[in-house]
């Protein structure tokens, strides 16, 4: 009895050591891997201090994993994105190489060629993203037949039924159609915007209410809904004739700073833990040796937040943990910070990778650079969390365990603050920009 008990005693305290950032919670409910079908009925989040995740009341088909599943869809060289473009928070849903981070609502020929999103035939539907999104600019290159009917929707459920209800379509069409391009059927017809057959460049903004767009730099639009739609994914449409799509880039809108540069006001500090936090002469959150974790007083179930990272050594360990069990010890989801490689093969991560969900889903591909900031994108909704580093996203993972409180056992729905990780006496991380904002 004594031998055993020494020896449970020693695991446990092995597994404090071992890479990763946390040891995994007793009863975890570990799943096996399975294919299933779920709707997420939790209520809706309030501004602020939200307690529930949205009611999307979509359904999703997906796989869950308890162990971090492999990786099977093509993780392509990440395509440039601006140092401007990421400063402002530019990310892009689409990788020019795969259609990770996309679902197809129907049976259609959607394709990846030369760097675009192709369609032609099949059943009407759309290629939607896996996530949603509320306030954004969406900035998308579009090729178009002279007589396709296609769209780009907005805010739109996965299967939409009605234009002037569940979605907003920017519509691309003739312009012997109700609505040529530029238009949002059903609600307002464009007639200065008519598709060329060449390349398009389209920039809609969907901010409240109000939906502003661009095409190849001329406003066309200028619309107000009194009684705007929610939160919803960006859909690309086949309806009928040959289109394709390339550049697709969002940066959302409305984010507000959690951090303010000067101290650590709006977060809550454990000075008995190991870790040192504290705010540099140049305004960066810093955070030196470990364990120890520093916590938002703010509480958030679903949300877009936005930071930038540098780790000051090779494969420094840290993370950000979301929907976390207030005041305990990082009993959140959280999205990993480690940028070690195996045999220096960006594909396979030494420890999950940066922007992994850890013990869930691996980064897809280590993006990020030791000794070098780089920026980090986080969307959480319901049951679906996407990360993206350096514009590119590296993670696309839904929670379809049972509900829980510890989101380390189960699904957590119910709002949580947000910390950042002090992992070991090696540790030495700054952060700065830390802005979020909540969907809606």
């Amino acid at each position: 009895m004594i031998r055993t008990l020494f020896i449970s005693s020693l695991l446990f305290v092995l597994t404090l050591f071992l890479p990763g950032c946390a040891p995994e919670v007793e009863n975890s409910n570990k799943a096996t891997p399975q294919e299933t079908l779920s709707t997420n009925n939790t209520n809706k989040p309030k501004k602020g201090d939200s307690t529930k995740s949205g009611n999307t009341g979509r359904p999703h088909e997906k796989y869950e994993n308890y162990e971090p599943p492999v990786i099977t869809i093509p993780s392509p060289e990440p395509l440039p994105v601006t140092a401007i473009d990421l400063a402002d928070g530019w990310i892009r849903l689409f990788d020019g190489g795969s259609l990770y981070g996309w679902k197809s609502e129907n049976d259609a020929n959607w394709a990846v060629e030369n760097g675009a999103i192709t369609v032609s035939e099949g059943e009407q539907g759309l290629l939607r993203t896996t996530s949603e999104f509320t306030d954004y600019t969406l900035r998308v290159e579009f090729k178009a037949d002279p007589n396709t009917n296609s769209g780009i929707f907005l805010r739109t459920s996965g299967q939409p039924t009605d234009p002037t209800g569940d979605c907003y379509e920017f519509n691309i069409a003739p312009t012997d159609n109700p609505f040529p391009t530029g238009s949002l059927v059903g609600r307002t017809k464009i007639e200065n915007a008519p598709t060329s057959g060449e390349w398009q460049t389209a920039e809609i903004t969907v901010q409240g209410g109000h939906i502003t767009a661009l095409v190849d730099g001329n406003q066309v639009l200028d619309y107000t809904d009194e009684n705007p739609i929610g939160r919803g994914f960006i859909g690309l449409q086949l309806n009928s004739g040959a289109v394709a799509f390339r550049n697709i880039m969002l940066r959302p809108l409305n984010l507000e700073s959690i951090f303010n540069g000067t101290d650590l006001a709006g977060w809550v500090e454990y000075p008995d833990m190991d870790s040192q936090f504290s705010v540099t002469d140049n305004g960066e959150l810093n955070v030196l040796n470990g364990r120890g974790q520093l916590e938002t007083e703010g509480h958030y179930a679903d949300f877009v937040l936005q930071l930038e990272c540098i780790s000051y050594a090779e494969a420094l360990n840290s993370g950000i943990f979301l929907r976390c069990i207030p005041g305990d010890v990082m009993m959140g989801y959280e999205s990993q910070i480690q940028n070690g490689m195996k045999d220096g093969d960006p594909l396979q991560p030494a420890d999950c990778g940066t922007g992994g969900i850890f013990r869930r889903q691996d980064a897809r591909r280590i993006v990020a650079k030791d000794n070098e900031w780089f920026h980090k994108t986080i969307v959480m909704s319901g049951n679906h969390i996407a990360v993206w580093v350096n514009g590119y996203q590296v993670s696309d993972w839904f929670d379809e365990r049972k509900e829980d409180e510890n989101p380390r056992r189960g699904l957590r729905t119910e709002a949580g603050s947000i910390m950042i990780q002090g992992h070991d006496p090696t540790t030495n991380l700054s952060f700065r920009h830390l802005k979020i904002t909540e969907l809606k």
